[in-house]
């Protein structure tokens, strides 16, 4: 409860995003005393991952949210004479044109709940007829290496490892069901290295098809726990900036990953897979011997691009596209190289751009896998909180379903001195952090926000179809009008445990240049196709069928500078929410540069004492202790199953 949150704080932090949650865990491992609150009732904000019924539930939210108005506030009463207050937004602003379909069979019965829940909630699921849209109208408008591993997850680590040996694969197949925490519930990070979800048992699968490929509505309601379904779609490049950091700060202990098995591309009308190593170039039947060659030579030129500034020093002015026309590169390669390995289009890289990305593409390859990405099992949604069960390891206090009304503002020195909570208390604090979406539409006036387009459907089978139904796979399909943006497709296989067996995961993101559906729709029916009756016995079909869709745009509030903010006091830190990129560099960089503002000096997320160096201290341990001591026996547990991956980086190089 409210009166039972201390007075005064170090640090208040206001939304539960990745930013915010670096930052929170930072702040907390420096000492710094951490109240971290959100007015959600799940952790992650527009980072957040959902099971099914949880997400019908974040879409019924959404339209309830639009209803609400801002109430006279109770509490200007608590207002001096010598303060101001800056009211903060109870309305979320940051989804809009949401539209859902669904194809699959419409047999659902109203005594269908999802399997292992602990509360029935089927909010939207009987509108879903087979190209019913939700109504939008409640939205407001807005080195190279040979290594041959894949499909690896990075386990537990001891904190005394070294650091590049502290993320492991584990090939062993992962089993174990778990609950989804940013499901319709509070959940509060525990200090154990367990989960707090196992103590509520997930109900086996025991029902059986009806038909051979053929999956109704009702078996994904009550499959419903399987799935973990990501707002925002992104990968981690095993040599960025996230994974880093998770090493830095053992936070790796609390999420597992999955390597990315393959990379496609989309050329007329069809899909392949593209070689990313110097072994899939040589083995690839797509390129003949010479284009092996060429490709081969330019990429090693990428590799050390900066010791040959000759190859290059005359085409800075131009597009990367343009410039590999320059190069010895047949079309074909050329494609290959800009959409594929760049992972850029012909109008928006310059030729430095295009050059620095098949770098970092080039230089993540062969950490973990054959491709430079990992992604975490149970979805994106997983990974603020962990930082947020760091923050309360070291004793940060959190407090979901818990809104904020106003930051209090001192007239003389312009500094925000407490915030006034849901409850009418003052609680104090020399920094305040605010995401982006809790500020009011008069604070954000002079705002220029940039628009995501997101499309997340369920499909009955891959896009490429091989001998493993196991892949995970990104696809970038390029514009085909100028104005346009690419489109980026991750699929997900059930083995990610965000998704039911007998289906795939598809999100498809790109930069906005109209409503979601209109920017992805022509995407999706190159792909794929609706899922209706009259084809389910055609196993001719050659595209996959979708069984469920939704699409939404989604607001882009970073690299906006604090400037564009109305008034912000200079204590207050701005956080913004997800990009449009594929990795998650640009959260990082912002947690750490606000970080430094409050805690200049100060290392930055460091890793926690090893369990010999913690010394008593009066009553128990330090904070660092119930880090420490929860880690051993799971450790023990995970490790021998465990294949070190820094030994792998040796012998592949």
């Amino acid at each position: 409860m409210a009166d039972t949150l201390p007075s005064e704080f170090d640090v208040i932090v206001i939304g539960t995003g990745l930013p915010e949650s670096i930052i929170a865990a930072a702040c907390s491992r420096s000492g710094r005393r951490v109240l971290h609150v959100d007015s959600r009732s799940y952790y992650g904000g527009n980072w957040a991952s959902f099971s099914f019924s949880g997400l019908l539930s974040w879409l019924k939210e959404h339209q309830e949210n639009s209803d609400i108005e801002n109430d006279s506030p109770v509490w200007q009463d608590q207002i001096l004479e010598n303060e101001e207050a800056i009211a903060l937004s109870r309305k979320d602003k940051t989804i809009q044109h949401v539209e859902v379909f669904c194809y699959a069979s419409q047999d659902l019965h109203e005594d269908v709940e999802e399997a292992g829940a602990l509360q029935k909630n089927h909010a939207l699921v009987t509108s879903a007829n087979s190209t019913e849209a939700a109504d939008s109208s409640f939205l407001p408008m807005e080195d190279e290496s040979l290594s041959t591993m894949n499909c690896e997850m990075l386990t537990e680590q001891t904190p005394s490892s070294d650091p590049e040996n502290a993320l492991e694969v584990n090939g062993a197949e992962v089993t174990g069901e778990k609950e989804n925490h940013c499901d319709d519930k509070t959940c509060v990070p525990s200090t154990s290295a367990k989960d707090v979800s196992e103590n509520v048992p997930i109900a086996e699968d025991t029902t059986e098809q009806p038909k051979k490929n053929r999956i109704t509505y009702s078996q994904i309601i009550k499959e419903g726990r399987r799935f973990n379904i990501d707002l925002v779609s992104k990968l981690l490049y095993s040599r960025g900036l996230l994974i880093d950091l998770l090493i830095k700060s053992n936070v790796s202990r609390y999420a597992e990953f999955k390597n990315i098995t393959r990379i496609l591309a989309f050329r007329e009308g069809r899909v392949e897979q593209v070689p990313c190593s110097r072994a899939d170039v040589f083995n690839s039947k797509q390129l003949t011997m010479v284009e092996k060659r060429m490709l081969m030579k330019f990429l090693t030129f990428c590799m050390e691009y900066e010791k040959y500034p000759d190859e290059y020093k005359g085409y800075e002015d131009i597009t990367f596209y343009e410039y590999l026309k320059t190069q010895k590169l047949t079309p074909n390669l050329q494609y290959i190289v800009l959409h594929s390995i760049a992972m850029t289009s012909e109008t928006a890289s310059s030729t430095i751009d295009g050059l620095k990305a098949t770098r970092n593409f080039l230089h993540c390859l062969g950490r973990y896998g054959n491709t430079p990405f990992l992604f975490p099992l149970y979805g994106q949604g997983e990974l603020p909180q962990c930082f947020c069960r760091m923050c309360a390891v070291f004793g940060g206090i959190y407090c979901l379903r818990h809104s904020v009304q106003c930051l209090v503002v001192d007239k003389e020195s312009r500094k925000c001195k407490a915030i006034i909570d849901q409850f009418g208390q003052r609680i104090i604090s020399e920094h305040f952090l605010v995401e982006d979406s809790y500020f009011s539409e008069n604070m954000c006036s002079r705002v220029q926000y940039r628009q995501i387009s997101r499309a997340v459907l369920i499909t009955d089978r891959s896009v490429l179809k091989t001998d493993s139904d196991q892949q995970i796979s990104i696809l970038t399909v390029p514009a085909e009008e100028p104005g346009m943006f690419a489109v980026r497709v991750i699929e997900l296989c059930s083995s990610t445990m965000t998704c039911m067996k007998g289906t795939y995961l598809v999100h498809l993101t790109c930069t906005s240049s109209k409503t979601a559906r209109e920017d992805l729709e022509p995407v999706v029916q190159k792909l794929f196709i609706p899922y209706t009756e009259m084809e389910i016995e055609n196993e001719q079909v050659e595209k996959p069928r979708i069984l469920w869709a939704l699409y939404f745009n989604m607001r882009d509030s970073s690299d906006i500078s604090r400037s564009c903010y109305k008034d912000l006091p200079s204590n207050v830190y701005v956080c913004s929410g997800p990009d449009c990129g594929l990795g998650n560099d640009n959260a990082v960089k912002q947690a750490e540069t606000l970080f430094q503002e409050i805690c200049p000096s100060e290392d930055f997320c460091p890793p926690p004492p090893n369990p010999e160096d913690i010394v008593l201290d009066g009553d128990g341990l330090q904070p660092e202790a119930s880090e420490s001591s929860a880690i051993p026996e799971a450790n023990s547990e995970t490790f021998k199953e465990s294949t070190n991956l820094g030994n792998l980086e040796e012998s592949s190089e």
